[in-house]
């Protein structure tokens, strides 16, 4: 553990720290019991949640719907959380959202996360769903106004620029409240962190950066009079693993590449390669910035090499946070 030092800033409660790695590839598909042997291997490393993406079409036509995976996901192991990192809201009527949520919430209470963004990288996925993708951040800020409503229990009226609801309900209410955090690296997606979100999930920023996110949000909060302010804030990244930093850089490119379609070197800094302990190392001044949840995308050799990693990543900084 010697190699990644032990951080000056200490967290309020270091046991808020949560890890979690992404369920793909073999640990949704294929027989049950080589998933559920995964899944068994995810929560003897001491991971504790999975977490799912969201596409309806990307590029080109790849893509997973984030609520039906986390439902896969959710009957693999009993106590690993399910984290949607992120959901396109803006592609989906809240009502149906809030039932579905619903529902999963019911099978696994107090487990789920809910991320949204915004999304955009792809113009024609909003357009093959009918929606302009000039109107993403009004539709997902009126959406994410009527979905919070929804999840009361309490009947909800609304009238909007793209929602008209007359005394919506839907029960049972998830209980525990489920946690919404908003995902994005733009002011807009800090004001509506600020506005609806219980955190803040970011990607690609530095430590510097995402403290001075973190202020500018409870600053926005504070203006704005929430008594509930964000504090659920997380780290969406990619890493890649292999003791040859070289092997490990090379594959995390081409798998970013492979999904993205654009050059991997504008996001290279934010994109930690090496084994378990640089990485770690990367990853710990965002804990002194204030992040509680890491989703880490680990390329890997394998899906056993990718979760093994994410476990030592998670072993390594807490061992670096130990009073």
């Amino acid at each position: 553990m010697s190699r990644v030092a032990r951080s000056d800033v200490i967290p309020a409660d270091p046991s808020r720290l949560r890890f979690g790695t992404l369920a793909h590839g073999d640990l949704l598909h294929g027989p049950h019991e080589s998933r559920r042997a995964l899944a068994e291997r995810v929560a003897r490393s001491g991971i504790e949640h999975l977490f799912v993406a969201d596409h309806v079409s990307f590029h080109t036509g790849f893509g997973m719907d984030g609520l039906i995976q986390a439902a896969l996901a959710a009957p693999l192991h009993p106590d690993l959380g399910l984290y949607v990192g992120v959901y396109l809201l803006a592609l989906r009527h809240p009502a149906p959202v809030a039932r579905q949520l619903a529902t999963l919430s019911e099978s696994a209470p107090g487990r789920l996360v809910l991320g949204v963004g915004v999304g955009g990288e792809d113009r024609h996925e909003f357009e093959i769903c009918g929606v302009d993708p000039r109107t993403r951040g009004r539709r997902t800020d009126e959406y994410l106004q009527v979905l919070r409503g929804l999840l009361s229990g309490e009947p909800v009226s609304f009238e909007g620029e793209f929602v008209r609801l007359e005394d919506a309900c839907i029960r049972p209410a998830p209980k525990p409240p489920l946690p919404i955090v908003i995902g994005g690296r733009s002011q807009a997606a800090l004001e509506r962190v600020a506005r609806f979100g219980d955190g803040w999930l970011a990607a690609w920023c530095s430590p510097a950066r995402y403290a001075s996110a973190l202020a500018e949000i409870d600053a926005r909060a504070a203006q704005l009079g929430r008594a509930d302010r964000p504090m659920r804030h997380g780290l969406q990244v990619w890493v890649g693993l292999d003791a040859d930093r070289r092997v490990a850089r090379e594959r995390l490119a081409a798998a970013m590449h492979e999904l993205y379609r654009i050059p991997f070197e504008p996001f290279a800094k934010y994109s930690p390669s090496g084994d378990a302990a640089e990485v770690a190392e990367a990853l710990l001044p965002y804990v002194a910035s204030g992040c509680c949840d890491f989703n880490i995308m680990a390329v890997a050799s394998s899906t056993e090499a990718s979760i093994d990693g994410v476990g030592e990543i998670r072993e390594r900084i807490r061992q670096a946070l130990a009073v």
